[in-house]
């Protein structure tokens, strides 16, 4: 490759790497990556006596070239992009959200800074829930409240941002208490899903959504509902069993019981709740939260 070759070549280079602002900071970064990597590839092919060539070419066109404070000579590289978004994780409910939607506002009207409600409305209702879960503690089992202190918390409660689905918040709260008897613990827990999410209406098919576990399910009628209950895990020994129901408004509920919770020394001889018990306890009105 000559010198006139290579001058058209960089020109060319030049152009192709600065075209008109991108619409998104994701095609911008994408386009960024490409033109760096065609101007490594023209660089590699060229040769160290190119390399000498190219420098002077540059130069020679106007606006594109400096000098810096010993004399040589380099083009100031573009603006980056202002943001690069984040990826997206997965929970109950699928894919979260994209960063480049704002988070709620808090009750200081500021957006959160992340999905987690420390404070306000949302926070509350998961706080009720905890209650809740404490109002259904079967007889003969207790819900202590303070750990040893190599063990995590005993009691637990959250409330999360999951999506914005046409236009609407959808939300999640999770409370969690252990279960006592006497020495022994297992654990309960509940997670609620407010309206507008996208969960599975069939009940087996929404069971098996929970945390993403599987397992072996049954069709359990609770009243007049209809109750998804996975009766055995398969692969996953978080949880012994859980039930999943949806409310007709859209409001899910999931209820998950275990014999063993937070490392304890002792498991709970048997499951606090029957499978009928536990879907009677998903379709519950005072865990219908929204």
């Amino acid at each position: 490759m000559n010198a006139e070759q290579l001058r058209e070549t960089l020109r060319s280079e030049l152009a192709a790497s600065n075209p008109p602002p991108p619409p998104s900071t994701t095609v911008a970064l994408g386009a960024g990556r490409r033109a760096l990597l065609r101007r490594r590839a023209v660089w590699a092919c060229t040769g160290s006596a190119a390399t000498v060539l190219a420098i002077a070419a540059v130069a020679a066109l106007p606006g594109l070239a400096s000098q810096g404070p010993a004399g040589e000579v380099y083009r100031p590289a573009a603006a980056g992009p202002q943001s690069i978004p984040q990826p997206s994780t997965t929970s109950t409910a699928g894919p979260h959200p994209s960063p480049t939607q704002p988070w709620p506002t808090g009750p200081d009207g500021q957006p959160q800074e992340d999905r987690t409600a420390r404070a306000g409305t949302r926070y509350d209702q998961g706080a009720k829930l905890l209650e809740q879960i404490l109002a259904v503690v079967p007889p003969g089992y207790t819900a202590p409240e303070n750990p040893p202190a190599d063990q995590a918390p005993l009691r637990e409660h959250q409330a999360q941002f999951e999506d914005r689905v046409n236009g609407v918040d959808v939300w999640s709260y999770l409370s969690s208490v252990t279960l006592a008897e006497g020495k022994r613990q297992g654990n309960l827990l509940v997670e609620v899903h407010t309206a507008g999410n996208e969960l599975p209406t069939e009940p087996c098919a929404l069971a098996q959504r929970f945390w993403g576990m599987k397992g072996e399910c049954q069709a359990v009628t609770a009243g007049a509902r209809k109750v998804g209950v996975v009766v055995r895990p398969t692969g996953d020994d978080r949880f012994d069993q859980w039930a999943a129901y949806r409310h007709p408004d859209g409001v899910v509920v999931f209820v998950a019981q275990s014999r063993g919770s937070n490392g304890g020394a002792t498991e709970l001889p048997k499951l606090p709740f029957s499978v009928e018990q536990l879907a009677a306890l998903a379709t519950d009105d005072r865990f219908h939260l929204e």
